[in-house]
């Protein structure tokens, strides 16, 4: 599909292939498609096209049930090893920060130290 300006509402408005002709250096080449991204499908559509398969087990259910046990832990480190290695980077990295702008406001408002020679 293409898009011209539409003379009458100054908006984009999509036409067909044939009603566009192509302004490029070489009008006999019918355009190429852009490649694929993804090669391989996420759905397998059947033949009577209204019911989807998907690849693939839901595990949504399992992860609720994972997420949502009562362990003494808080959501954001169930995820296992991982995320307690995210969570503490994390932390380092704040706090480690805030100190170093302390730092830096401390000698920054610290008078400087010159000699006025006479």
């Amino acid at each position: 599909m293409y898009y011209r300006l539409n003379g009458v509402t100054q908006r984009l408005t999509g036409t067909p292939a044939a009603v566009c002709s192509s302004q490029g250096l070489r009008p006999g080449i019918p355009p190429v498609g852009p490649l694929a991204i993804f090669t391989s499908p996420t759905k397998l559509v059947s033949e009577t096209g209204s019911q989807v398969q998907y690849l693939g087990a839901n595990r949504v259910p399992d992860l609720q049930r994972h997420f949502q046990k009562s362990v003494g832990i808080p959501v954001h480190l169930k995820g296992g090893v991982i995320d307690k290695l995210l969570y503490r980077t994390t932390m380092s990295l704040t706090v480690g920060g805030a100190l170093y702008c302390l730092v830096a406001l401390y000698f920054t408002a610290q008078p400087s130290n010159k000699i006025d020679e006479e």
